[in-house]
């Protein structure tokens, strides 16, 4: 029968409650509906403060333009103890103090392209692929000269009879035609054969440390490769068998030195110690790396090289990980993208570099996207930014994905060949077509190390990024305009917060929550929800909420500022 309703009698509407809380990245590899409550579909600009919370990310400004595109910057503390940014800009070389208006011009005759250095005994070496230089500096001026009008001379045999032979000593250096013989004078012997013929000039000739002219006290046949003494020397004055004839001379190998003036990246490696730097990058010979003599840069002898892998796959870079130079190559279908280099030590002293296979899977896609996020090793692969790591039973190494929370945005970027990175704060920061991918190495998704983890990622806008550089925990970057950036983590002000004056865009939304039943219809009354922000000096907040009739719906926006006579 019927029965009367009263308004008692109607049941109350039941509400529910959600709280989103403890925000961390981005996640946008996962689909929307799906992403942890904690990360972001659709975030940018946001870094994690040292609670772990996200908050907008400094802004950058310009300190200086020199107007050429920038291909390097690179600090070094030289000789006298100055210390200066080196700037390549275009196809020239700048001293640069940082927080100066202005840089000083010393070369003109760079490359136009990505450079790196490497320093060693106050001496900051340069690679660009087009000349290897030294660059000095001395009362306040900077200079820069080939490598090759310094370079170290090496004395090829010792021990060498008037009629040849002897003892081969040090291997012909690749960076001057200079070598040096060593002979023994017997009192009877005028003509001197040297250890290579079709020479190019004999520079000096001593006997018994007796500097002696040439026509005069000897002559020279190039194309034998030898000398003749008017009087034949004499055996040496504390006895006989003892090298007492010092001849320099010069021979040149064609394409000896663009081995080297051509390669674009070098790492410092060695047996107990980082006395050697291993060079690569020549376009020419790809899959090669040389190293230099003993704790000398000056050095590199012809038979210090290595062809690593099959010759269709370029060497992209290397990561030192324990007693270990890890070699990187791109990705090919021959052989291994990573090979394992050690040191080893002979009976005799002599110290060797084995070169064995590592693991077949993914190679670099950029020269320029290396970096060591605290222990972990990290580069770039067209699946995302991987590590290498080694397993504590075998010491075996083995790939890990460390990016998966970015790699389906990052993974569709364009020349990612031109992806560049640098470790800053704790952070890996990986920049491409201007935008930039940020890893917080203090916030990992896996509960121990021994097991594959992620980290957790942001993603910026509008920081076009062509090269970075970090000093003293400052991050510098260099423009494809000529712009030399800095972020803005030096000021305390508000204007903390702009990319050269203009305001940053800052978001971070819910995933698309379905609230547990995507069937059933959700209606959020007026004034049903609260967003707790942080305040600032002057801060404010636009929130949004997505339905399944508008993309986004502006609901308020409000201001949170804190109050400050400034």
């Amino acid at each position: 029968m019927p029965q009367l309703t009263t308004p008692k009698g109607i049941a109350e509407i039941k509400r529910y409650a959600k709280s989103y809380n403890r925000f961390r990245g981005v996640d946008f590899s996962t689909d929307p509906t799906q992403v942890s409550d904690q990360r972001s579909p659709f975030c940018q600009n946001l870094i994690a403060d040292l609670a772990g919370f996200p908050e907008k990310r400094p802004g950058w400004r310009t300190v200086l333009d020199v107007g050429e595109r920038i291909n390097g910057m690179h600090y070094a503390v030289f000789a006298s103890g100055v210390a200066a940014v080196i700037l390549h800009a275009g196809e020239k070389l700048y001293s640069w103090q940082p927080g100066a208006d202005t840089a000083a011009e010393f070369y003109t005759a760079a490359n136009d392209a990505r450079s790196r250095t490497f320093a060693h005994k106050g001496k900051l070496y340069f690679l660009d692929g087009k000349k290897y230089i030294v660059i000095t500096e001395e009362n306040g001026t900077f200079s820069a000269a080939p490598v090759t009008d310094n370079a170290f001379v090496p004395t090829t045999t010792i021990g060498m009879p008037a009629a040849g032979g002897g003892t081969p000593f040090e291997a012909v250096n690749m960076l001057t035609p200079r070598r040096i013989n060593s002979l023994v004078g017997d009192g009877t012997s005028t003509l001197f054969r040297l250890d290579a013929e079709d020479i190019d000039a004999v520079l000096s000739v001593t006997v018994e440390g007796e500097k002696k002219a040439e026509e005069t006290d000897y002559t020279v046949d190039l194309a034998a490769g030898t000398v003749t003494f008017t009087n034949a020397p004499p055996e040496y004055a504390g006895g006989g068998g003892i090298d007492n004839v010092i001849i320099e001379f010069s021979k040149a190998v064609e394409g000896y030195t663009d081995r080297v003036d051509k390669c674009t990246f070098a790492e410092s490696y060695g047996y107990n110690n980082d006395n050697r730097f291993f060079i690569s990058g020549n376009p020419e010979y790809k899959n090669w790396d040389w190293q230099s003599g003993l704790d000398d840069p000056t050095y590199y002898p012809d038979t210090g090289y290595t062809m690593i892998g099959a010759d269709t796959s370029a060497i992209m870079g290397y990561i030192k990980q324990y007693d270990t130079l890890t070699v990187i190559k791109e990705d090919n279908e021959q052989d291994a993208e990573v090979f394992l280099r050690t040191a080893a030590m002979t009976e005799d002293g002599a110290v060797y570099f084995p070169v064995k296979q590592g693991i077949k899977g993914l190679g670099a896609v950029s020269m320029n996207a290396f970096g060591t996020l605290r222990d972990d090793p990290l580069f770039l692969t067209k699946e995302g930014v991987y590590a290498i790591v080694t397993t504590t039973v075998q010491q075996e190494r083995a790939l890990q994905d460390r990016s998966f929370y970015v790699n389906a945005k990052l993974t569709k970027e364009k020349n990612l060949k031109d992806a560049v990175a640098v470790v800053w704060n704790g952070h890996y920061i990986l920049a491409v077509n201007g935008r930039a991918y940020v890893a917080d190495g203090r916030q990992q998704t896996g509960q121990s190390r021994t097991e594959q983890y992620s980290y957790e990622w942001f993603y910026w806008t509008n920081i076009p990024a062509r090269v970075f550089m970090e000093l003293s925990g400052e991050l510098f970057f260099g423009t494809e305009d000529g712009r030399i950036c800095k972020l803005n983590t030096d000021i305390e002000t508000m204007d903390r917060f702009n990319d050269d004056g203009a305001p940053i865009v800052a978001r971070w939304s819910t995933k698309a929550d379905a609230l547990g039943t995507f069937a059933r219809r959700k209606t959020m009354v007026k004034k049903g929800s609260v967003v707790v922000i942080k305040p600032y000096t002057r801060s404010s907040v636009k929130v949004y909420v997505a339905t399944d009739k508008e993309h986004e719906r502006f609901i308020k926006q409000e201001y949170m500022d804190i109050f400050t006579f400034a």
